[in-house]
């Protein structure tokens, strides 16, 4: 059993894991919970895909890493007894990251996130209402976002003028190709968003465990976003994972 939250997000993350164990020739289906990893701790669910970065902030809520490594470490070592984590995908991470138009990019001397703070006086920021987003980039603390209703009026106020960088994530479907995402570099400036499978300790077989990490030498960025455009254009996250899957077979 995989158990998400019921956002088409999360179910599609299910959906991959669900896969991955049927590619197996293991049964696998999915059930989505408000809380998921209760679920998992309860032995109602066995597998539960999560974010490091956000399970962090459940576990460690003053936890101060930031790279993919430290995060998932930490996470390891503060898991609740009965939990394990299994490998986390270091090419696909959802972590939120800034937008900046063209010439703003230019102007700070490129598109590297590390940019940022020389420019943090008086920097207007925006977000989604209802996102989660970093208070501090490195040194800069930054001002209250503007919040706006959904991507599409806020990359428009990011155009007009009205904003300097917009907070979107690095799987973001919806990012229009004209503006530029500043890329967070080492060290990190942004916490790690990167996927792993919770399971429950020996809930497992070793072959159904060998299926799970799997996935974390399969997916990247590129494809999870690429599998969010089709969900949210109203495919079924069960058959775009499976579909994925199919062209990216585990074990090869």
């Amino acid at each position: 059993m995989v158990g998400s939250t019921p956002d088409s997000e999360a179910m599609l993350l299910a959906a991959i894991y669900v896969a991955a164990l049927r590619s197996y020739g293991f049964a696998a289906h999915a059930e989505t919970a408000a809380d998921p990893v209760a679920k998992l701790d309860s032995g109602a669910f066995t597998v539960v895909p999560a974010f490091t970065g956000q399970m962090l902030q459940t576990l460690q809520p003053d936890a101060s890493v930031r790279s993919d490594a430290q995060v998932y470490r930490a996470i390891v070592s503060a898991l609740p007894e009965g939990i394990a984590a299994g490998d986390y995908t270091t090419a696909a991470e959802d972590k939120p990251a800034l937008v900046v138009t063209q010439s703003t990019a230019k102007a700070w001397g490129g598109g590297d996130l590390s940019e940022l703070p020389s420019h943090c006086r008086g920097l207007l920021v925006g977000r989604v209402a209802g996102a989660h987003t970093p208070a501090a980039v490195g040194p800069c603390r930054l001002p209250a976002p503007r919040e706006f209703r959904n991507d599409a009026t806020m990359f428009a106020a990011l155009r007009a003028g009205q904003l300097v960088a917009a907070w979107t994530t690095t799987a973001d479907p919806d990012i229009p190709a004209d503006l530029i995402m500043l890329t967070d570099g080492k060290p990190a400036l942004i916490r790690a968003e990167n996927i792993v499978p919770l399971y429950r300790r020996n809930a497992l077989t070793e072959r159904q465990l060998l299926a799970v990490n799997e996935v974390a030498g399969v997916l990247d960025t590129t494809a999870l976003i690429g599998m969010r455009r089709q969900v949210a254009a109203g495919a079924d996250p069960a058959a775009v994972a499976a579909g994925w899957l199919a062209e990216h077979p585990l074990g090869r």
